[in-house]
């Protein structure tokens, strides 16, 4: 035995909890309260494990990796493989990401503006989920306040309530096809307004913004004397009359800070590989040391996978178009679907039929249901009785609508729309 034999005292036990010096920190649980992650962890939890017989359906987030309509090509799949057997990616990356990975990412993103990027406007990020997190670090200061739309991404929320961000919301007018209230982002905004963050193609409405809007959306962040956070992820993916066009586009008019990353386009979100980029002509965010900022976030934070990184420029270059082409052709498909099937349930109303991103937000009118309160009871139950998941509104900011994903196998959408129907049909109020 140790100590020469001797058993150590025991000692005793601390009579209060309150003798510890140590505890729960509450900027987490209330930034984690507020994420889609959390949200639907709890939505899962409701499903009925033993009386559900009935295969999960997951209508509620953005990951449509797992189904075979949305298999990556396998030109991707090659370049990871490359990469890693080359020997030469098992090394740290430079903190702002691997010269020939921003090289691609620059030529890639240049072809859509009226400009050139260069790998010095292009960081590197393990995900868009990153680029969020760094960004709002960077803007935070004491008494600063960032405008985020309503409905949006809540990671947004949930990264400036750790930051100590305050956080003021704009709406998105859904009768007007979901485009920015200009008039209320001038009413809100004051000299602590730090930036205006924009997302197009639209996560969770399904939308895509004109060239007309937008360049109204930069004038009047140059008027307000704030830079735009233009998260571009659902880049490209559209399939209605819309085209995709980044908002760099405006970058003469305004600063602009374009966030995206290959997990939508390329469906390969578990990849991780995402990217900050000033599209700013004018350098303003060089000028006041947004992009010092920037780098030093990155030289205390971790680095995107160095493998993937060194894959990119193949990822980019070798990617065809009819790849590109095939998943248009079936998010096209599966939103016509939704889009239809949605028509028929009473309690259930879209606004504005989707034309972008993987996702559509319904207005959920419960006053025609029995023994549902709210629009989060409303997805508890569903879970409940019909193991199908999809995102409450209240999670968006947007309580009372519910935002469902259309990213799924077409057999499986159909499927889970039909269980929705049914779940609503069950639950109508009797005359």
């Amino acid at each position: 035995m140790k100590n020469g034999g001797h058993k150590p005292a025991a000692e005793a036990e601390p009579a209060e909890e309150n003798h510890w010096r140590f505890g729960e920190n509450k900027a987490l649980a209330g930034a984690g309260g507020i994420s889609i992650r959390g949200v639907l962890n709890k939505i899962f939890a409701c499903v009925d494990a033993h009386h559900g017989p009935k295969p999960l359906l997951p209508l509620g987030h953005g990951d449509p990796s797992v189904f075979p309509s949305f298999r990556t090509t396998l030109a991707a799949e090659d370049a990871i493989v490359d990469a890693l057997r080359s020997g030469l990616h098992n090394n740290y990356a430079p903190t702002v990401g691997v010269n020939t990975a921003r090289i691609a990412i620059a030529d890639y993103l240049s072809k859509d503006l009226p400009y050139s990027l260069s790998q010095d406007d292009v960081f590197v990020t393990s995900g868009c989920t990153q680029a969020i997190e760094v960004i709002t670090t960077v803007l935070a200061r004491p008494g600063a306040n960032i405008l985020l739309p309503r409905p949006g991404f809540p990671l947004y929320e949930a990264r400036c309530a750790f930051s100590n961000l305050e956080v003021r919301h704009f709406d998105l007018v859904p009768e007007k096809g979901w485009e920015v209230d200009l008039d209320q982002v001038e009413r809100i905004s004051d000299g602590n307004t730090v930036a205006i963050v924009v997302i197009n193609p639209s996560n969770p409405c399904g939308n895509v913004l004109t060239f007309e809007h937008m360049e109204k959306v930069a004038n009047l962040a140059r008027k307000l004397g704030i830079m735009i956070i233009s998260d571009e992820v659902y880049d490209h993916l559209t399939f209605g009359n819309n085209p995709f066009i980044p908002m760099g586009v405006f970058g003469n008019i305004t600063p602009i800070l374009t966030l995206g990353s290959i997990s939508k386009r390329w469906v390969v979100p578990g990849w991780r590989l995402g990217w900050i980029v000033t599209t700013d002509p004018k350098g303003i965010l060089k000028k006041t040391k947004v992009v010092d900022s920037i780098k030093n976030f990155l030289d205390i934070s971790t680095d995107p996978t160095t493998f993937i990184q060194g894959a990119i420029p193949h990822i980019i270059e070798k990617t065809g178009d009819e790849f590109f082409s095939k998943i248009i052709c079936v998010l096209r498909e599966t939103a016509e679907i939704c889009y239809n099937e949605i028509k028929d349930i009473k309690c259930i109303y879209c606004p504005h039929k989707p034309e972008a991103s993987m996702f559509v937000m319904v207005k959920l009118d419960v006053s025609n249901l029995e023994d549902i309160t709210d629009d989060v009871d409303f997805c508890c139950k569903l879970a409940k009785e019909e193991s199908v998941i999809v995102l409450p509104g209240s999670a968006l900011q947007m309580k009372g609508w519910l935002r469902i994903t259309f990213a799924v196998e077409p057999s499986s959408l159909e499927l889970g729309l039909k269980r929705l129907k049914l779940f609503c049909k069950r639950h109508e109020k009797k005359n």
